[in-house]
């Protein structure tokens, strides 16, 4: 799992790997913190797929040129799983589990 800063890091991914994830993570949210650990716990088990995650706070245009570009909804925590440059899975908040990231995974590989 590897944290991202900056638009041309994450534009980077997205041309080198697929599938990949992303969460958006707040450092001042419970429930992000949870998202976090689930998260967290997926990647350490799944290394095949690359894991990345920014935090709002410190990657605020990250975030919001995600949300503008893929048309999708800032919320935060929010997973998102990109195949071939699209999105193709995202939840948020407590939806965010070791389990329904593994079901992302195996539905869109």
């Amino acid at each position: 799992m590897k944290q991202i800063h900056s638009i041309e890091e994450f534009n980077s991914i997205l041309e080198e790997k697929s599938p990949a994830f992303l969460l958006k993570h707040s450092t001042t949210c419970p429930v992000s913190q949870a998202a976090y650990e689930e998260y967290e716990s997926f990647t350490s088990s799944n290394s095949s797929v690359p894991a990345y995650f920014l935090t709002v706070q410190d990657a605020r245009p990250v975030s919001n040129h995600v949300a503008e570009e893929y048309h999708i909804k800032h919320e935060s925590p929010q997973a998102i799983l990109f195949l071939n440059k699209d999105v193709v899975w995202h939840a948020s908040h407590w939806k965010i589990t070791e389990d329904s990231l593994a079901k992302a995974v195996s539905e869109n590989s």
